[in-house]
Parts: C-alpha cells; sequence; structure tokens
C-alpha cells in the first residue's frame, strides 16, 4: 500500500492535472475577493452588503458553487488511466484491485482537502481584504467566517470522492466529465423549477451543499422567477450529515464497482 500511495501521488503530482486544479482553487478564491470588491449590493438583482450577515453569507457561499472543480479531479483520477490505458500496468502491479483503489481514494481525498484548504484561504484573505480596502466591517464574525470556510473546504473533499465514484462508473472520460457537468449544473437546477420534485433538493449534494454553507441564492432566485416558494433545506449538521453519507456511498461504489469489470 505504502508503494502504491508514492506511486498515486508521484501520479497526481507530475502531470497538469494538478497545476490546474492548484490554479482552480487559487481563481475560485480569487473570484470571492473580486465580487467582494464590486460588492454584492450591485449585484443583479442587488443584495445586501458586506456589513451585513446575509451579504457575507453569499459572498462566501459562491465559493461552494466551484465544488465541479475537485469532483473533476476525482473524476479524472480513476477515468484518465483508461482513456490513455494505463489500468492494464496499475491491474499487473496491484491485481487486488481493492488496494489501488483504496489509494487513490485517500491520495484524492488528500487533495480534495488541499484544494479547498487553498480555496477558503485565497477567499477569506481576498474577502477581509477587500473589506478593509472598502472600509466596512464584515456583517458576520471573524471566527464564524472562518468556520464557514472550514466547513467549505470539507466539502470540496466530499466532491472529490463523489467524482472518484464517477469514474469508478463511467470509464469513458468524455462521458464521466459531461456527466459531472451535466448533474451539477443542470440537473439540480433544473430539479427546482419542478413543483413537486423540488422537495427532493435539499438532500441532492447541492441541496446539502447550501444548508452546510448557508447559501440559499440559488434556491430563492430560482423561486423568485418561478413565482413558487423556495425549496426548504435542511439545517447545517443535517445538511453536513447528508453530504457525509454520500462519501460513504462514493467510497462503496469507487471500490465494487470495478471489482468485476474487464479491464479493457
Amino acid at each position: 500500500m505504502t508503494a502504491l500511495l508514492a506511486a498515486e501521488w508521484t501520479r497526481l503530482t507530475s502531470g497538469r492535472l494538478c497545476l490546474w486544479g492548484l490554479l482552480a482553487a487559487l481563481g475560485s478564491g480569487a473570484l470571492v475577493g473580486l465580487l467582494a470588491l464590486v460588492g454584492p449590493e450591485n449585484f443583479t438583482p442587488p443584495l445586501p452588503g458586506l456589513d451585513t450577515a446575509e451579504g457575507t453569507h453569499v459572498l462566501l457561499g459562491l465559493l461552494g458553487v466551484t465544488v465541479f472543480a475537485p469532483a473533476l479531479l476525482g473524476t479524472v483520477a480513476v477515468s484518465s488511466e483508461h482513456r490513455h490505458r494505463t489500468i492494464t500496468t496499475t491491474t499487473l502491479f496491484a491485481p487486488r484491485r481493492w488496494t489501488w483503489l483504496a489509494a487513490k481514494l485517500a491520495i484524492y481525498t488528500g487533495a480534495g482537502l488541499a484544494y479547498g484548504a487553498i480555496a477558503a484561504a485565497v477567499a477569506g484573505g481576498a474577502l477581509f481584504g477587500a473589506a478593509t480596502l472598502k472600509g466596512v466591517t464584515l456583517g458576520l464574525p471573524a471566527v464564524t467566517v472562518v468556520a464557514l470556510l472550514a466547513r467549505i473546504a470539507l466539502t470540496m473533499a466530499v466532491y472529490t470522492l463523489l467524482g472518484v465514484a464517477v469514474g469508478a462508473l463511467l470509464r469513458n472520460q468524455v462521458t464521466a466529465l459531461v456527466a459531472v457537468g451535466a448533474y451539477f449544473y443542470m440537473i439540480e437546477t433544473l430539479l427546482l423549477l419542478v413543483p413537486g420534485i423540488k422537495t427532493l433538493y435539499p438532500y441532492l449534494p447541492g441541496g446539502a451543499t447550501a444548508a452546510l454553507t448557508g447559501f440559499t441564492y440559488l434556491a430563492d432566485a430560482v423561486a423568485g422567477q418561478t413565482g413558487t416558494s423556495a425549496a426548504p433545506l435542511l439545517s447545517a449538521p443535517a445538511g453536513g450529515a447528508v453530504l457525509v453519507g454520500y462519501a460513504l456511498v462514493a467510497v462503496a461504489v469507487a471500490v465494487a464497482a470495478p471489482l468485476r469489470r474487464d479491464i479493457m
């Protein structure tokens, strides 16, 4: 297992995926600072400013929207093995498939945490810096902001695991990436448009993330456009529990799904 972990770490850090992940983390954090400089009150529609709890929550919650990136990271971790035909070598090196899958899960969980930590640190620094430049006091105490950023960082790790599960199920890399993008940016949003089905939204990854981060902007915006009431979200602890459940399912799927499949 030590050799597998070392090999997977080398594989992650020697390719461009690590660089793109770093740039995405820095970019998502910097985006929060840029939006803070613009000011939520200048959004369309206008939102409460940085000096209010709601305005600060909205900006930090936007960071949770970027969980698409770590999900892609996890998806590529498995699907790229099939795309580049390295899966045969990997399996010959470790015939018990669960061992290299476990190595991937361990390394990419750490990668997801690192991604979240970098994004959260940059976002937090940019947010406080923007507030200082504008001469305003954030509507949330610094301790609350740090705790919220920590929850977002942990959420990034969960989404990385979800991506690994998708990559294990859908071995075609293009199909897997399209599926991840379509789900997070289309399917969950479309569910909010259906009055009878939108009650499922709080129990989906996006709804659980919104509950954990307090980011209700998407659900409220869709409700405002359709003239209906917003889907009620779970409490923050319940949202966190739902995400942990998804992480456990993702681990089980990632380990079990490929065990009886042909390699090629």
